[in-house]
């Protein structure tokens, strides 16, 4: 499942630059990448009096936007009129209009409706528009000496990072990369031609956009791209990375207990290199000579956090680790750069968790997935099985295109190798018939209402799978007697399930123009870019029908306590913005009725066991990995002070959240 509708807005504003902003030639064609695959296009059109008619389209498994945008910009290249319409990428309704007229701005979309009087240059963000803005930002940039205010809000600067010759078809040119930072976490990466027209974006492992016939020099660009990011995460780590020289001890700590999800207060753990040394009470433990003594008073410390559903993209590591995540299950990604970024996190030169692999595969067709790993037959399976057992994955996700009838061949094609299996039960497959096809786990909650709904929804390759979850969710009754079988089913298999429940609290319950519950306890301390996304709204229900998606919302939260209740094992997964999401989705599970020390447990020691990574993690235990984290309150108690973590050790590495915070450009709380 791709991230969520605000997500989608997110890549758009910070990733976006797809086509050439200069005259020359009328037309100008891009191509959309996801995962080596063409998956769409832009085209732009610069008419006779400067003015620009946009298209922009890609497909992601039977979703993703179509958009036409008419701009007309000034002489200093700013946007004094824009026009956007379209679907959006979930195929919602897209009408966006901004002015400037006589020193007034004004704009509407469909989170925002505002104006103001301007008395200098300021650039406006479109909120769903065609993403050669972020091009036309790029030179507007350029052109103001570096600085501009954006609106509604914010400023945005630019700086070159370099040049680069590439090849491509027998043509050769230098294209030079640019850095806007002011749209995300993290300054946005953009490519212009040697005559200043924008060129290519690459975004991270999951695509890229570049001007038609240029495509073979993607590899090329990408490769720059991430030498200098890596350059950038090993100055953040030399810097806010602290390896205390002797022992590290928390006095007057609060210790959660995982095994008991019992708290001990007035603790002492004293920490020696990467390892837990000693655990007791603060009158019984001995502090060594040497030590660095942290004072917790008023504080609990909490074995390091799990996101056991993230698709690691560059930045999140950061992300992850100044929320309290110090391990996570990658399920789906490209394998070179997905090890490679382990590997970095690892030695200390990028600051991130530990990693899991999950290895993705999918059948071919039109919705499939945006990987290039597919299995259609057996010996395709087994030999993508073997491809990702030899490289270190503990875990095969399928997902919606693979064939039915290969699944309980790759699940023992997995089970030989000690890995694990999971993912989106395929289409015209029950979940009762993926459970006894020998799976380990399934990912997202959906799957599991979709069981009941198979009479009127087999293919689930679509946008199907969501929108007939809300509509007809809220009669998929927990007690009922054919669910309570399907429950006794995943109890007895010891099937886990991954909900993602957060996922379709923003699908089913975020209404446009007010801020997503998800993310309204955060906000105000992100990015200004960053938190208008969070304003546009899940899933457009029909006519009648706006209760009814909530209702539906609130049986995942029921069926999520049913599944608890009878011993289903639960695995915390986001498949959402880094960090963040997963504090939200350990709330909701407290707001399930699930007690907020059983949901501490189970997204760490609980965790790892599934991982079977629980002799090492998941436990404040002498012996133990030092991944834990200081949190300014007792979560056992108030689950959302989880959002409240000041200190952060992974591997016997210590840093500080502030610090991290910071360099994200979050606000403190």
């Amino acid at each position: 499942m791709k991230r969520s509708v605000v997500l989608f807005v997110l890549i758009l504003i910070a990733v976006a630059s797809f086509a050439q902003t200069s005259s020359g030639p009328n037309d100008v064609r891009y191509t959309v990448m996801f995962a080596g695959n063409k998956a769409g296009y832009q085209t732009s059109h610069r008419n006779s009096d400067g003015s620009l008619d946009l298209y922009f389209e890609f497909n992601d498994r039977g979703r993703g936007p179509k958009i036409t945008e008419h701009l007309i910009i000034d002489k200093d290249g700013i946007p004094t009129q824009i026009e956007a319409s379209g679907n959006d990428y979930m195929k919602d309704p897209v009408q966006e209009r901004f002015s400037l007229r006589g020193g007034h701005v004004s704009w509407k979309n469909r989170a925002e409706e505002g104006g103001k009087d301007l008395s200098g240059k300021a650039f406006y963000v479109s909120l769903t528009g065609v993403p050669e803005e972020t091009a036309l930002l790029a030179k507007a940039l350029l052109a103001a000496g570096g600085h501009l205010p954006l609106l509604p809000a914010g400023e945005a600067s630019i700086e070159k990072r370099g040049e680069l010759k590439v090849e491509a078809n027998g043509q050769s040119r230098t294209v030079t990369h640019y850095a806007i930072s002011g749209l995300d976490f993290a300054p946005t990466a953009i490519w212009l031609d040697q005559d200043g027209t924008y060129f290519a974006t690459v975004f991270g492992t999951f695509g890229a956009n570049i001007r038609e016939g240029w495509e073979p020099a993607i590899d090329a660009l990408a490769k720059s791209e991430q030498d200098f990011n890596q350059r950038r995460s090993a100055d953040l780590a030399g810097r806010l990375a602290h390896k205390p020289t002797g022992p590290l001890v928390f006095v007057h700590v609060n210790v959660f207990d995982t095994e008991s999800a019992t708290s001990h207060p007035r603790s002492t753990v004293v920490v020696r290199g990467n390892k837990i040394e000693a655990v007791g009470e603060d009158a019984k433990t001995a502090i060594p000579k040497g030590a660095e003594v942290i004072d917790a008073s008023g504080k609990t410390l909490v074995p390091g956090l799990w996101d056991c559903h993230v698709h690691l993209q560059p930045n999140e590591g950061l992300l992850h680790m100044a929320s309290g995540v110090t391990s996570v299950r990658d399920m789906a990604n490209d394998m070179e750069d997905l090890r490679a970024m382990r590997d970095r996190f690892d030695a200390g030169t990028e600051i991130g968790p530990r990693v899991l692999m999950a290895g993705f595969i999918d059948g071919r067709g039109p919705y499939q997935g945006p990987t290039k790993v597919f299995a259609d037959t057996e010996d395709e399976a087994r030999k993508d099985v073997d491809m990702y057992a030899k490289n270190g994955y503990v875990q095969i996700k399928v997902y919606s295109s693979l064939k039915p009838e290969l699944v309980p061949k790759i699940a023992e094609m997995a089970h030989s190798h000690g890995m694990r299996i999971s993912g989106h039960v395929p289409a015209f497959m029950t979940a009762e018939q993926f459970v006894n096809g020998g799976v380990d786990e399934i990912q997202h909650m959906n799957f599991i209402f979709l069981n009941f709904m198979f009479d009127s929804v087999k293919d689930t390759r679509t946008p199907a799978r969501f929108t007939e979850v809300a509509k007809q969710g809220a009669d998929v009754d927990p007690n009922s007697a054919k669910v309570q079988a399907f429950i006794h089913l995943l109890q007895d298999h010891n099937t886990v399930l991954d909900p993602t429940v957060t996922i379709f609290e923003g699908m089913f319950t975020d209404r446009p123009g007010k801020i997503s519950d998800s993310y309204a306890a955060v906000g105000d301390r992100l990015p200004v870019q960053v938190r208008r996304g969070f304003f546009y709204g899940g899933l457009q229900p029909p006519d009648g029908m706006d209760q009814r998606y909530r209702d539906s919302f609130q049986q995942m939260l029921k069926m999520t306590k049913a599944l608890y209740d009878v011993g289903v094992p639960l695995v915390a997964g986001t498949d959402g913005l880094a960090g963040f999401t997963l504090h939200r989705e350990l709330e909701l599970y407290v707001k399930a009725g699930i007690p907020a020390p059983k949901v501490l447990q189970l997204d760490t020691l609980g965790a790892a066991r599934i991982m079977r990574r629980d002799k090492e993690l998941g436990s404040i235990t002498v012996g133990k990995l030092a991944d834990m984290i200081l949190v300014d309150g007792d979560p056992s108690v108030h689950i959302s002070d989880i959002r409240r973590v000041t200190m952060v050790v992974k591997d016997g590495m210590v840093y500080k959240v502030a610090d991290l915070d910071e360099a994200l450009g979050v606000k403190p709380f």
